[in-house]
């Protein structure tokens, strides 16, 4: 009978091994982001680099929802102040600004879960990102850059705006090209991501679209900073 019981219940055994498998892939997302954002730093305007990482915490929301997304974007930020010159500050807008990106983006997918909801949840976390930064920069940017809040202002426009829209826009055409590999390579190793995969016909050519004016977007920052004065 003992042995009936336990064949009858295997539930918590299911719940446990679910449970494991989910925090090894967060971690591993998490691990992978902080990994390209300590070996692809790419200078942009000033002190200001671009780095890759949102791309991964986006995809750790797309798998397991916005909470997820903000927990890994905690994590990536304690161990950049491990090597951040800018200490609990610039641990803080870290958070904020990827949180701002992944959570947007992973909570709109998770609403419409194939790449139409994926494509509408990236664009939105552009606009997401770009608006909260604008904001933190003009409270936050005065207190580690030694400046102040008047010197900051000029700089929100011919600045901190155009390379948070060319990160941001980089990191969703990015996010978006990668979405449907990463899930078929889960696929393939076994995870069940059918409901990743299950959408309405969901034209390929509607990605490179979106993904093209994205790309457009960042072109024209990048002009945007070469021409301005």
């Amino acid at each position: 009978m003992k042995k009936n019981a336990a064949v009858m219940n295997p539930p918590v055994q299911t719940r446990t091994d679910s449970a494991t498998r989910r925090l090894v892939i967060l971690a591993l997302l998490s691990a992978i982001g902080y990994v390209s954002m300590l070996f692809i730093k790419i200078p942009v305007i000033s002190f200001l680099s671009y780095e890759p990482k949102d791309i991964f915490l986006v995809l750790a929301g797309f798998l397991y929802g916005p909470l997820a997304a903000l927990a890994c974007c905690v994590v990536t930020g304690v161990l950049e102040l491990l090597i951040s010159s800018t200490g609990l500050i610039g641990m803080i807008m870290n958070i904020v600004a990827s949180a701002a990106f992944a959570c947007t983006a992973s909570f709109i997918y998770k609403k419409r879960r194939d790449v139409t909801g994926a494509m509408i949840g990236l664009v939105c976390s552009v606009a997401a990102m770009t608006v909260m930064m604008l904001l933190w920069n003009y409270l936050i940017s005065p207190l580690y850059m030694g400046v102040s809040r008047e010197q900051i202002v000029p700089m929100l426009t011919t600045m901190f705006l155009p390379f948070n829209l060319l990160k941001a826009g980089i990191n969703a055409m990015l996010t978006l090209l990668l979405y449907r590999p990463f899930m078929r390579v889960l696929q393939m190793c076994g995870y069940p991501v059918g409901d990743h995969l299950s959408e309405r016909k969901t034209s390929n050519i509607a990605v490179y679209i979106v993904a093209a004016l994205l790309l457009c977007v960042c072109i024209g920052v990048v002009y945007y900073l070469n021409h301005s004065a």
